[in-house]
C-alpha cells in the first residue's frame, strides 16, 4: 500500500476491480519489488498502489489497454484533458456533478433511484451512436461511454459496436479524484503495457531477482463479459504456468473465485491445496447480480512476507 495508507482506485472503475480487496491482500506482497508483473491488469488498481522499480502490465482486452495508454498520455496535460471531457459532456447534455448538479429536482423526485439514467439516456445514446458510426474511434468517447454506461463495463456486439445501455451513474467527484490520482501516480512509474494472451506475455519476459507476479484472472465459474474468454483449458494453462514460476523461484500471488451460485471451481481448489492460501471476504455487489462470491487468495514467495494476524 502507499506510504500514507490510502488505497487509490482506478478511474476505469472496472468490473472485478481489486480496490476494496487490496488492503487485505497486499500485506502478503513482498516488501521489495523489482518489477511488478500483472498479466490480467484490468482497471489497474493494484499496480497503482504497489511500489516497484518497473511495471510490466498486460491485458487481452485491447480496449482496456487503449484506455490506459490514452490516460497516461493525458497525464502530461490534465487541464487539456478535462477541457476536452467537459466539451463532450456539454455537447451531449450529460450530468456532471463533479462541477455542478444539473439534474432537475422534479426528475429526482419522480425517479428516486434511477434519475441519472433517465437524465443521461438521450445524450448517452447519441454519444454511443456517434462513436459506433465513426471510422476513427475516439478513446476519449469510449472512456466516457464507460463512465456513463451500465455497470461501467465495456461490451461490444459481433460488429464491434459498443452496445451497453446508459447506467445510473454520473461523472462525479469520485471520478475526478480517481483521474487526478491516476495522472499523478502513473507519471512517477515506469510502465510498459502489453495486449497479449497471458502465456505469450510471460514468454517475452526474462525474469529477474525480486520480480513479483500478481494474477487476478477471469473467473471460470462467473458470468461477466470478461469471463467469456475463459474456460477450463485456459485455467489449466495458467495453473501449469504457475508451476513453472514456482520451479524458477519467482514470487507470485493469485486471487480467484471458488464458489458462485452453486458452482465450485474444483480445478483451482485442488491446485491451491499445495500452496499457502486463505479465503477472502468480499462485499462485491453489482447492479444486476448481488449473489455472494467466495474468493480465495494464494501466494508463493521465496522471500518471506511480513508476519500477519490474518
Amino acid at each position: 500500500m502507499t506510504k500514507n495508507n490510502k488505497t487509490y482506485r482506478s478511474p476505469l472503475f472496472y468490473v472485478g476491480d481489486k480496490y476494496k480487496l487490496y488492503p487485505k491482500i497486499s500485506k502478503y506482497f513482498p516488501k521489495a519489488v523489482n518489477r511488478f508483473i500483472e498479466p490480467f491488469t484490468g482497471g489497474g488498481s493494484v499496480f497503482l498502489n504497489i511500489n516497484a522499480n518497473e511495471y510490466l502490465l498486460n491485458d487481452i482486452d485491447s480496449n482496456v489497454i487503449d484506455i490506459h495508454n490514452f490516460l497516461i498520455e493525458q497525464a502530461k496535460n490534465p487541464k487539456a484533458f478535462f477541457d476536452d471531457v467537459f466539451e463532450i459532456i456539454e455537447k451531449y447534455g450529460l450530468s456532471h456533478s463533479y462541477i455542478k448538479d444539473i439534474v432537475p429536482q422534479e426528475l429526482k423526485e419522480k425517479w428516486v433511484k434511477t434519475y441519472y439514467a433517465k437524465f443521461n439516456k438521450q445524450g448517452f445514446n447519441q454519444l454511443k451512436s456517434n462513436y459506433n458510426s465513426s471510422n476513427k474511434k475516439s478513446i476519449l468517447q469510449l472512456y466516457l461511454l464507460l463512465i456513463y454506461g451500465f455497470n461501467r463495463m465495456l461490451r461490444f456486439n459481433s460488429k464491434g459496436e459498443y452496445n451497453l445501455p446508459v447506467g445510473n451513474v454520473d461523472f462525479n467527484q469520485n471520478t475526478l479524484a480517481a483521474l487526478k490520482d491516476y495522472f499523478r501516480l502513473t507519471q512517477k512509474k515506469n510502465i510498459k503495457f502489453h495486449n497479449l494472451d497471458f502465456e505469450t506475455f510471460f514468454e517475452i519476459i526474462e525474469f529477474e531477482e525480486n520480480d513479483f507476479v500478481y494474477l487476478d484472472p477471469p473467473y471460470l465459474i462467473t458470468f461477466s463479459e470478461y469471463n467469456k474468454l475463459w474456460n477450463e483449458e485456459t485455467e489449466k494453462r495458467l495453473l501449469d504456468y504457475l508451476e513453472i514460476l514456482e520451479d524458477r523461484n519467482i514470487n507470485f500471488a493469485i486471487s480467484n473465485v471458488t464458489h458462485y451460485k452453486g458452482k465450485v471451481n474444483e480445478q483451482f481448489l485442488e491446485w491451491s491445496k499445495q500452496h499457502n492460501s486463505f479465503d477472502i471476504k468480499s462485499n462485491y455487489i453489482s447492479y444486476h447480480d448481488n449473489s455472494n462470491k467466495e474468493f480465495k487468495f494464494l501466494w508463493k514467495q521465496f522471500i518471506e512476507p511480513e508476519a500477519s494476524n490474518e
